[in-house]
């Protein structure tokens, strides 16, 4: 597991506010609400941050999961504006629940909760309490069941996870009871809200909030999970093949309190029982699943992920997106270049009005046509961003195209026409290759892969969604695991992903989102794009055990020399190829860094005649049939030059919400 990174704690007492932001007078009038002035406005920042008050309540989940013979309490902090209610003026809740608060840092500057002597917050990590508080929103860290300051045991998104966060949205909406103290009989109420809560959060906490909308809880009314998780199954596994060497016990172990460590063996066991490292899916892979539960979900959805996110893969937001959408869920998504990072630190000067905007919506219920602007924001190249009034965009339709061998051994082409009787490719798994040298290796004849590439495009391609690669392969071995991926080939200036930021660079200077305290500045360092330039880019993939075949659900042993056919789905994207370059499908075994290799090496034959790609372009099939139209070698002319790619970052097991920088 990667080593946790360091904190590192903006300066204390910076005050500073951004450019155009007003002051912070204490005791200053807001406009209220709903009201007829209110419509046409944004919330301001009328209301005083240093003087906020700050308090933690425990909150029972109504769960025993540490087995106590109590009621779990998990904790939960907060920072609101004092002002409202000396005017009897209720306000709604903006809330991060994570397991990250002690053990392992929030943001690009890994910041941890500080508390004072009384034990109330300090520093409350992120932007939002300082940005937002004085703006008339309560801000509320929950940490999650069995992490810092909360009872009971980590579970993993499960119902530990997720109901000790709905719990928090029943408290505020007068349906759970909480206590001034962990273990005391007081109780504490909140009426100083109208119970109108927004959940956002990176990664794990991201993905808290996808659970709790899933319960249809009310007074939920819109989410922003960032780089989240929708389905823990797909985290971990892709049809059986397996992501990483670990599984979910270990990030419970990892994330848990002192007191959870000592008290949640049994829990931590049916952890490691019910995620066996075969790849089926069991009742736990149920119980975290989302997607199944997307019917559940009436608050509105922000999502935002990164294209090239090889932490959490970007499968989670793309079946979940389309759940939302299959259920009417009203819906707005961005999509960036990077990996696992957030938009504060690809997209800062645009993400915070943003985020307002869609808050004072929400939550306000401030008119401001946020709801009506274009569905999708997309990074097409570092710092460059396409808008879409819906996404995917209209006119997108699937197409499938087929394999067909060239002239060369093992180079073929991709059109839409199916390939030759008894046409067929073959390859071996190599572990030690990937993905970025299968591409590099393209236009070569090598025994690790089965590539295709359509001649140079004439007129520019544009994916958008997801794919599914069917292929008919037959194993020497028993066991076997394939890779599928779609690369775009030619010149290009990307960010790059499996740098150390993934995709980012982090300055020195500071710029400042909000009022600040001497223990909670809101001043955050700079961030800019971490380019490179690269031959190739590999857009989505695919994995699958072959022994899946059957089902995606449980594998079985291969019979040697027995044809299986299967369908592996790509991950989400949004890519568009350029006029010039060739768009390729590869396929090949394992692809390292990526997934674990099989327990044989086998080698495989593809049945070209019963394989091929459904691919998503804007257009559809005759998109593709126009950019392919045209003279030019079969398979596409070979390159004078490797098309040298993005190395694969090793992701052995990591934290889903953790940094490299």
């Amino acid at each position: 597991m990667a080593a946790l990174a360091a904190v590192l704690l903006a300066p204390a007492g910076a005050q500073a506010t951004p450019a155009g932001a007003q002051a912070t007078p204490a005791g200053a009038q807001a406009t209220p609400p709903g009201s007829q002035a209110a419509r046409a406005k944004e919330s301001r920042p009328v209301y005083s941050y240093e003087n906020a008050i700050r308090e933690a309540v425990w909150v029972d989940t109504g769960l025993d999961t540490d087995g106590d013979g109590r009621g779990d309490r998990v904790a939960v902090d907060i920072v609101r504006p004092r002002e409202p209610a000396q005017q009897g003026r209720k306000i709604p809740v903006i809330m991060d629940a994570s397991p990250y608060y002690s053990c392992c840092g929030r943001g690009n500057e890994s910041q941890l909760k500080t508390y004072d002597a009384n034990g109330d917050v300090v520093q409350m990590p992120l932007f939002y309490d300082n940005y937002f508080v004085p703006r008339g929103y309560a801000f509320v860290g929950v940490d999650l069941a069995g992490t810092n300051r909360s009872d009971g045991c980590v579970d993993v998104g499960g119902p530990s996870d997720v109901l000790s966060a709905k719990a928090v949205v029943d408290w505020l909406n007068g349906r759970a009871r909480a206590y001034t103290t962990r273990t005391g009989g007081t109780r504490a109420t909140a009426g100083w809200t109208n119970g109108r809560t927004g959940m956002i959060g990176k990664s794990w906490d991201g993905t808290i909030a996808n659970g709790v909308a899933a319960t249809g809880v009310e007074g939920l009314r819109t989410i922003v999970p960032i780089s989240a998780i929708s389905s823990w199954y797909d985290y971990y596994f892709a049809k059986g093949a397996p992501l990483y060497d670990g599984g979910p016990a270990d990030l419970a172990d990892a994330v848990e309190s002192p007191d959870a460590q000592a008290h949640c063996a049994a829990e931590q066991q049916k952890i490691v029982a019910g995620s066996p490292r075969s790849g089926d899916w069991t009742k736990l892979w149920n119980d975290r699943d989302y997607v199944l539960r997307a019917d559940k979900v009436k608050a509105s959805v922000f999502v935002v992920h990164g294209m090239q996110d090889l932490n959490v893969r970007t499968k989670n937001f793309g079946q979940w997106w389309d759940a939302l959408a299959a259920n009417g869920v009203e819906r707005k998504i961005w999509l960036s270049q990077t990996g696992h990072v957030d938009p504060f630190d690809y997209r800062r000067a645009d993400w915070v009005p943003v985020l307002h905007q869609w808050f004072d919506h929400y939550l306000l219920g401030y008119d401001n046509g946020i709801e009506r602007r274009p569905m999708a924001d997309i990074e097409r190249h570092p710092d460059q961003w396409t808008t879409d009034r819906v996404w995917p965009p209209s006119g997108t339709a699937a197409a499938t195209v087929h394999p067909v061998n060239g002239a060369v051994p093992g180079v073929g082409a991709l059109s839409l026409g199916r390939a030759p009787a008894a046409s067929t490719a073959t390859f071996t798994d190599n572990p030690a290759l990937d993905e970025t040298s299968w591409a590099a290796d393209i236009d070569k004849s090598t025994p690790d892969k089965a590539g295709f590439t359509t001649k140079p495009l004439t007129k520019d391609l544009r994916v958008s969604g997801s794919s599914k690669v069917t292929v008919t392969a037959t194993p020497s071995t028993s066991s076997a695991h394939l890779s599928a991926v779609l690369v775009d080939l030619g010149p290009d200036t990307i960010r790059n992903y499996a740098g150390a930021g993934e995709g980012i660079l982090t300055g020195t200077d500071r710029t400042c989102w909000g009022a600040s305290t001497t223990g909670d500045s809101s001043c955050y360092l700079t961030t800019s794009a971490d380019k490179t330039d690269v031959g190739s880019t590999v857009f989505s993939r695919g994995w699958a055990d072959l022994g899946n075949y059957a089902s995606d659900r449980k594998g079985v042993p291969l019979t040697p020399g027995k044809p299986y056919t299967i369908t592996l789905d790509l991950a989400a994207t949004d890519h568009v190829v350029p006029a010039g370059h060739r768009l390729a499908l590869i396929v090949a075994g394992t692809d390292n860094g990526l997934i674990d290799p099989p327990a044989s090496r086998p080698t495989l034959t593809l049945d070209l005649t019963r394989s091929g790609a459904r691919v998503p372009f804007v257009g559809g099939a005759g998109a593709f049939a126009r950019a392919t139209a045209g003279t030019g070698v079969p398979g596409g002319a070979p390159s004078l030059v490797a098309p040298k790619g993005v190395p694969v970052p090793r992701m052995t097991q990591r934290l889903p919400g953790d940094v490299r920088h």
